[in-house]
């Protein structure tokens, strides 16, 4: 991992991390504490990274204060959480210096720890006034927090080492391309646990704004998951010589295609889709490919298509071949233009608009060569834009 040299860096790390707001906030709303913080805490220095304040304790990000003051130098050492709610009534935290010196009541401080084992601070509330809470619930709910946090920090550094590494690397494409794929490997673990964190807050929160923000992560996480699937798959196909499939008589095709459909629906709700799939059983294919193939061309419909005009979804059989095709109005795409449609990474020489690496249809026209199969498209203004395309539904391959 790499650590940061000076901890003013580590302010903007934190910052970097959009779902902090939203945990400071959800920790005032379980401790019912007014105060909330990520602070860095090293053997010198204690640094407020991120504050929610509704107290007027006036610390801002960047803000530091004495390091012996505090209760976090002394979780650094043990590394154990510390949590009371009524400090003047408490048996040894009523002489404890901190609670006096900054006229503290209630407080709670878990540490959060890199996943290599550094101690980087820790996530704490505070107030002036005693408290009410279930110690075991919060306790557990902030170190759910803690680790996402920490999750965040690994990813943001890893982030950071890897840029650096390719800005000084001399090494041959192949090798970048390797490095690409372990690096996507890589992410997918921390990213799970990010999905997996936001399903678990929505479960335990009620409030409609933070409700809104949590959807937001999980959407965003999402679309991060596809990216790194995008990659890796571009990754395998430069290693391999093609995106690998494995083949299978499917006979619920059609139902598996219709939930990729309903999931472009839910994420996209004022995207209109109409879609007609008529598939017989028995059709030889990779369906989890053949969704990946649909997926990737819905979302470029969605991204590129008129706003207020359907997308269009046919699939059927004709002639012993699958045909899958997604339509949608629009501008036209220059005939210049449409060669470099299905080469990687070719967004901003073909024109394109939106977010992404532009790897979703260079990717779909692969799975359709894998499936020995072709991948067209024809743009025109009457028309618009329609991908179509066509897989042997009955080939066996070797």
């Amino acid at each position: 991992m790499l650590e940061s040299t000076d901890v003013s860096d580590d302010v903007l790390a934190i910052a970097s991390i959009d779902a902090v707001p939203l945990i400071l906030d959800m920790v005032k709303h379980a401790t019912g504490m007014r105060f909330a913080a990520v602070a860095r805490v090293t053997e010198e220095k204690w640094l407020a990274c991120a504050v929610d304040d509704s107290i007027d304790f006036g610390l801002l990000p960047g803000g530091e204060l004495i390091l012996e003051s505090t209760i976090c130098h002394e979780i650094r050492q043990h590394r154990t959480p510390v949590i009371f709610n009524h400090a003047s009534a408490h048996p040894i935290y009523s002489e404890h210096h901190t609670p006096k010196t900054y006229k503290l009541e209630s407080y709670v401080s878990i540490p959060i720890v890199r996943s290599n084992g550094d101690f980087f601070g820790t996530l704490c509330a505070i107030d002036s006034v005693p408290a009410s809470f279930d110690e075991a619930a919060v306790l557990k709910s902030l170190g759910l927090y803690a680790q996402l946090i920490s999750m965040h920090l690994d990813l943001h550094y890893g982030l950071a080492q890897t840029e650096s590494a390719l800005a000084d690397a001399t090494e041959t494409g192949r090798l970048r391309e390797q490095f690409i794929a372990v690096l996507g490997h890589d992410l997918r673990t921390p990213l799970s646990a990010v999905r997996m964190s936001a399903d678990l807050l929505e479960t335990r929160v009620n409030d409609t704004r933070a409700l809104t923000l949590i959807r937001a992560i999980r959407q965003s996480s999402s679309r991060m998951g596809t990216l790194i699937e995008n990659v890796l798959d571009f990754a395998r196909g430069k290693l391999g010589g093609g995106i690998p499939i494995k083949t299978l008589i499917s006979d619920d095709l059609e139902s598996q295609l219709l939930a990729v459909i309903q999931e472009i629906r839910v994420s996209n709700p004022n995207a209109p889709i109409e879609a007609f799939v008529d598939i017989p059983d028995g059709v030889h294919c990779d369906p989890i490919r053949l969704g990946q193939l649909l997926s990737n061309l819905l979302n470029n419909a969605v991204t590129h298509g008129a706003k207020e005009s359907p997308i269009r979804v046919n699939i059927s059989t004709v002639a012993g071949n699958l045909v899958l095709s997604v339509s949608n109005l629009g501008a036209p795409i220059p005939p210049n233009l449409i060669p470099l449609l299905f080469q990687p990474f070719s967004r901003s020489e073909a024109g394109q608009r939106g977010e992404g690496l532009g790897l979703g249809l260079y990717i779909a026209h692969q799975i359709c060569t894998a499936h020995k199969g072709s991948l067209d498209v024809m743009s025109t203004a009457q028309t618009g834009t329609s991908f179509v395309a066509t897989i042997p539904s009955q080939l066996k391959w070797v």
